[in-house]
């Protein structure tokens, strides 16, 4: 090594405190994800930003959620969330996928540099040792990182839009366990609270499936990322992947990253995830893809805000018809043999989100059939066709429909809030909360709508408790006894 490389070793370690001899992770995709040219990779992520037509953030941002893949595919995706970000942070976090070998939980490069065509990175060396200190869940692990493009094609965005020197934290996961990604995330959050810091997610979204089934796995996965719920992200993953559309191999390659993240963002404040820009491999690039094999791409940002929205699953006049209609139509075709439930709605991505449903059939104004569930096991629309059809022939409390009854019965779908356990029947809202009572093996839940016929509130008990648990009629009452209640949104023909 000559003096004036050492020198310039030794200057870059007292700037940025890299310790000199630690892990130089080197440009690994350089030439294949992103030009190794210098100028011709600082132009792309110019021209890409300064395309990206995107509104400032209404708030502060915590994280963005950003794409991975070749620049010529997702780079202008992107663009978008980077475009939105402040340019002054002293700390970027980017959780990406572990594509290359399975890991417990974050693993980190603990010490040295990220380098591209742009210049060297240094790891915030101290933050690292802070997180494996905190947790055995986060470990320093630089052969996670040798072949692995998930962080390394981030960094040109953020050396070309920060206008400082900024340390890196760089971690990549792929485990599925809720309880471990939950634990990363929050410790993460906790360790960034009153930093100068942002928390970038390096995922890419469906793999491989058709350009039209694309858009409709995205979009319901983009949905389910606006609850902020980890545990209906992953349920709205499985459940997606559970669908049998073809192809489809993933829902999100960053499944494991965005879970954790989060968790971490909502311990910086109130946040809301916004979408900003969503495109496909075959919409960013048609002459090197095919429409019938494709990557989705999504940007966004993770924004606190004073008063972030809560989410709800509501429904427009067309939705709530697509719904009655296709209940409808699978009672009618299992009169035929008929009723093979499709994979995928296509009446809208909502539709294709998990949800617990009732359907109620009535028969001049008189109950003919209710049947259900409590929690999401399925998509909206497919737990829609299979209420309503074992409201129509499996509700043991009546008899089997007949085909000649169909045009006289009235259909009504009544979609579940998730259900909260209550200590206190004082919490339970007459005409607004639906009330589920478990006590042992029994159980039995009650509509909001059951109010218009029983509006006392221990009337109301003590029907749920004989009449659909099973119990005394005051075991509501039994210290032995769970309660919980919820909301629907409802709609009928």
């Amino acid at each position: 090594m000559n003096n004036m490389k050492k020198i310039a070793m030794i200057f870059a370690a007292i700037l940025f405190g890299v310790s000199i001899g630690a892990f130089a992770r080197e440009m690994r995709f350089a030439g294949q994800f992103y030009p190794a040219d210098k100028e011709v990779l600082a132009k792309f992520v110019d021209d890409a930003l300064d395309a990206a037509k995107v509104a400032a953030p209404a708030g502060k941002i915590a994280g963005i959620v950003v794409p991975h893949a070749g620049y010529p595919f997702s780079g202008r995706v992107a663009a978008y969330a980077y475009k939105t970000i402040d340019t002054d942070y002293d700390l970027v976090v980017i959780l990406g996928t572990g594509h290359t070998m399975r890991v417990k939980g974050a693993a980190m490069l603990a010490k040295g540099y990220y380098e591209t065509p742009l210049g060297r990175v240094p790891v915030d060396e101290a933050l690292a040792a802070d997180l494996m200190k905190a947790s055995p869940l986060f470990e320093d692990l630089p052969e996670a990182h040798a072949n692995e493009h998930a962080i390394e094609v981030q960094l040109p965005f953020l050396q070309r839009r920060l206008k400082k020197p900024f340390k890196l934290l760089p971690a990549v996961l792929n485990t599925d366990n809720p309880d471990d990604l939950a634990a990363i995330g929050r410790i993460l959050g906790k360790k960034l609270k009153g930093k100068k810091a942002l928390l970038v997610v390096s995922t890419d979204l469906s793999h491989y499936p058709k350009h039209q089934d694309a858009r409709l796995v995205d979009g319901a996965l983009e949905l389910a990322l606006e609850t902020l719920d980890p545990d209906y992200f992953q349920l709205t993953n499985a459940i997606l992947l559970s669908r049998g559309v073809s192809e489809l191999v993933t829902c999100a390659c960053g499944e494991a990253a965005l879970t954790a993240a989060m968790t971490a963002v909502k311990e910086l404040g109130s946040v809301e995830f916004t979408a900003l820009k969503y495109a496909d491999s075959f919409d960013e690039d048609p002459a090197e893809s095919s429409e019938s094999r494709v990557v989705g791409y999504l940007a966004g940002d993770f924004v606190v805000k004073e008063k972030p929205k809560t989410y709800k699953m509501t429904f427009t006049k067309e939705q709530q018809g697509a719904l009655l209609e296709a209940a409808r139509e699978s009672i009618s075709k299992t009169f035929e043999s008929l009723n093979n439930v499709p994979a995928l709605s296509t009446a809208g991505v909502y539709l294709n989100l998990p949800a617990a449903v009732f359907v109620t059939l009535t028969e001049g104004g008189q109950l003919r059939g209710c049947i259900g569930t409590i929690e999401p096991r399925m998509p909206l629309f497919a737990a829609v066709n299979y209420a309503a059809v074992n409201a129509a022939f499996n509700d043991h409390r009546f008899k089997l429909l007949q085909r000649t009854e169909l045009e006289n019965v009235k259909i009504e779908i009544s979609v579940l809030s998730p259900i909260r356990r209550i200590a206190d029947v004082k919490a339970i809202k007459p005409g607004e909360n639906g009330v589920v009572v478990v006590n042992g093996d029994h159980s039995g839940l009650f509509l909001p709508q059951v109010w218009e016929q029983i509006p006392d509130k221990e009337s109301f008990l003590g029907e749920l408790c004989s009449q659909k648990a099973g119990l005394e009629r005051n075991c509501w009452q039994d210290k032995n006894t769970s309660l919980y209640t919820f909301t629907v949104d409802s709609f009928k023909e």
